[in-house]
């Protein structure tokens, strides 16, 4: 992986970390392929049973790199070809469709400033620990720009379409203790605490019972836009598949022998 993006795995936990400090961490060409390949690894690695994403810095990330972006502007008005803005098709989607199709937890710690792309990122993630002095910023109108990296579908379904509504159409920044009284931060802990709470939580879920997180995964992205008949199915199919899996005998026999279980992943 490149050195905008650090990839690693240690025990079953795949660790992302987005690492371009000097630029708050935003996304040029070299970080946007860096975590698409990163994720995309993670997805496919059957060893990794849980994805922790975080970042160096004072920040988690500010989106796009538009220094970048404006050199790439340029060039596209030079050669007519209109092809800077197929990175939302070639990096971002993918991205995101990664972090939220794998069938593994994912955990963003947030460190700092997420904003435009970099609040999709952590909006994409399953669970979110973010530090009390990180903020978030719905930045794509002030840019002339819509929302992309899901924000148009994970925002509005964590803090309702009204609100979402309006953060976006009046961009603006918000707290961490906002994020958290809305429901995006599942964890706010003081700052000196971010990395290891961070760990701890990402650890933990990656010694647990890995198919019944991806089948309770899958359910709630499932539900999320269908009936309560078609939820009920869906329920019935993944219960099946987690009732058949070796963590779930692992767990059945642990809990009448009083014993802590030791899941297998499987």
């Amino acid at each position: 992986m490149a050195d905008a993006v650090l990839y690693d795995v240690s025990d079953g936990l795949a660790t992302i970390t987005i690492n371009r400090p000097e630029a708050m961490n935003a996304m040029n060409v070299e970080a946007k392929v860096a975590l698409r390949d990163a994720a995309r690894a993670a997805a496919a690695d059957p060893g990794v049973r849980a994805v922790l994403l975080t970042a160096t810095g004072k920040a988690f990330c500010v989106g796009q790199d538009l220094k970048e972006h404006v050199e790439l502007l340029a060039a596209d008005r030079e050669s007519g070809s209109g092809g800077t803005m197929s990175t939302v098709r070639e990096h971002y989607n993918p991205i995101v469709r990664a972090l939220t199709e794998m069938p593994k937890p994912v955990v963003a710690a947030v460190n700092g400033v997420a904003a435009g792309a970099g609040l999709g990122f952590a909006l994409a993630a399953d669970y979110r620990i973010v530090a009390d002095t990180a903020k978030f910023t719905t930045s794509f109108a002030g840019v002339a720009l819509t929302a992309d990296s899901g924000v148009s579908w994970t925002l509005p379904r964590l803090i309702g379409q009204s609100r979402a509504a309006d953060l976006l159409l009046f961009p603006r920044s918000f707290s961490a203790q906002e994020a958290y009284d809305w429901g995006i931060a599942n964890r706010l802990v003081p700052a000196d605490e971010l990395a290891s709470e961070a760990v701890a939580v990402a650890r933990g879920l990656a010694e647990g019972p890995t198919v019944a997180f991806a089948a309770l995964k899958e359910s709630l992205a499932y539900g999320a836009s269908r009936s309560l008949s078609e939820a009920l199915d869906k329920e019935e199919e993944l219960q099946s598949k987690a009732g058949a899996s070796e963590d779930h005998a692992i767990a059945v026999q642990a809990f009448l022998a009083k014993e802590k279980p030791k899941y297998l992943g499987r």
